[in-house]
């Protein structure tokens, strides 16, 4: 049985590096697992993509031309909207290796049109890393229920009309969607809830099968030896905040982190702590706002450079207002570092309240600083916090759990499907 999971890439964004660890963990235990990219950042030989620099170059080209239309909507919210009504030289790819089961994943910056699905003529399952393989466009609903209908008057297009682009892309979905072989597979439970109730999946089967990752490369390493490494100070508790786009992403939060730092440096931790930023590069007013001495670390790629960064803190804040899952909630509990966030979304999966770290009330700053120095104030219970977090890792977000748990959809999938051809 030959596995290929398409993704827009391998390993640049937290979509990509979740598809090809599945990849990875898939192969780590004999199955036949290739990916379809339309960038590739590794030199790992399963990886099919371009090869000529120019395919790369007309791809970029591509999302330009697939992003035309929402020129239209001038006054529209600056997230990410995908169209993917640009034709695409997929099924050519697909057609070349032949794989048994596609497994997709993040296909959008205009890698996959719509309508390719319907053409593949094989099982899919689809791996979803946001919510929008069942919108109208956006990746993230926040507020907005309108994917539980037909979408219109988005108003992250800020329209008013229910015949727009969200609904034209809704319908294009629809009609090209409805007779697919079709699993749908989500990360956390919030996810599923989410898919199961919009009209687009709600007669799919959904299951639910959190990201994995390789808890020998995210493991506890020695505080002291992680500070120094990273050049960060030892008398001081260090409160970490991470993610690509980390200040600037707002649907991550660091607003709300913000003010939650606000209300620490009223309390007794004023100069007491610091914090540390990755996936950020420092800027020109360093700290401004934070009201505590803050580390930039940048953009960090490798996983012991990550590693370190986890190990090193003594907390792991993601303040997100809305996560699929939350891979760096799962990577700082498998180095050991307990997690606040708010207890909401995908999120919710990862920590276990006062067990492994700690879940404020949404959306409340003041209850997520009162998380932070709860994990903090008392180094006994920081001590089995972290001990906690490290079995969480070991007993749910392996890469071996997660590939067999694939393998076994895999593998029912494959067994029905050839059974209702020969029956056909």
């Amino acid at each position: 049985m030959k596995i290929l999971h398409i993704s827009t890439s391998d390993t640049n964004g937290g979509a990509a590096r979740a598809a090809y660890r599945l990849h990875k963990g898939l192969l780590n235990i004999n199955v036949n697992s290739q990916m379809l990219v339309q960038e590739k950042f590794s030199d790992d030989k399963t990886v099919n993509a371009p090869k000529i620099r120019l395919f790369q170059g007309i791809a970029r080209s591509k999302l330009t031309f697939d992003a035309l239309p929402l020129k239209f909507y001038r006054q529209r919210a600056r997230t990410t909207f995908s169209l993917q009504w640009v034709p695409d030289r997929v099924l050519s790819e697909v057609t070349r290796i032949n794989p048994d089961i596609i497994n997709l994943h993040w296909i959008n910056a205009a890698f996959v049109q719509i309508e390719t699905l319907a053409k593949l003529k094989r099982p899919l399952i689809w791996t979803l890393h946001d919510m929008w393989a069942f919108t109208g466009g956006c990746h993230c609903s926040l507020d907005c229920d309108r994917y539980k209908a037909s979408c219109g008057r988005c108003p992250q297009l800020d329209s008013n009309k229910d015949y727009d682009l969200s609904s034209w892309i809704w319908q294009r979905k629809a009609k090209a969607w409805k007779d697919l072989n079709l699993t749908i597979v989500t990360p956390s439970s919030w996810l599923a809830k989410s898919a199961s109730s919009s009209s687009l999946f709600y007669d799919f089967p959904i299951e639910v099968i959190p990201h994995g990752l390789d808890i020998q490369k995210y493991r506890p390493i020695n505080k002291r030896i992680a500070r120094e490494v990273l050049n960060l100070p030892h008398n001081k508790p260090l409160v970490l905040f991470g993610a690509i786009q980390a200040t600037s992403d707002k649907r991550k939060g660091f607003h709300l982190l913000q003010a939650a730092l606000l209300e620490l440096s009223k309390a007794d931790w004023k100069d007491k702590l610091d914090i540390v930023i990755f996936g950020q590069a420092q800027p020109e007013n360093q700290g401004a706002d934070l009201a505590f001495k803050a580390h930039y670390l940048g953009y960090l790629q490798d996983d012991l450079s990550l590693a370190l960064t986890y190990s090193a803190a003594d907390v792991m804040v993601v303040p997100s207002l809305q996560e699929s899952f939350g891979q760096t909630a799962s990577e700082s509990l498998a180095c050991g570092t307990p997690v606040v966030a708010f207890n909401a979304t995908g999120l919710k999966d990862i920590v276990d309240h006062q067990q492994n770290g700690y879940l404020a009330k949404p959306y409340e700053v003041e209850d997520l600083a009162k998380g932070i120095a709860w994990v903090l104030e008392n180094s006994d219970r920081h001590q089995s916090l972290s001990h906690c977090a490290r079995k969480k890792a070991e007993k749910e977000f392996t890469l071996e759990i997660q590939a067999h748990r694939y393998l076994t959809l895999f593998n029912e999938i494959h067994t029905n499907y050839f059974s209702n051809q020969k029956i056909s």
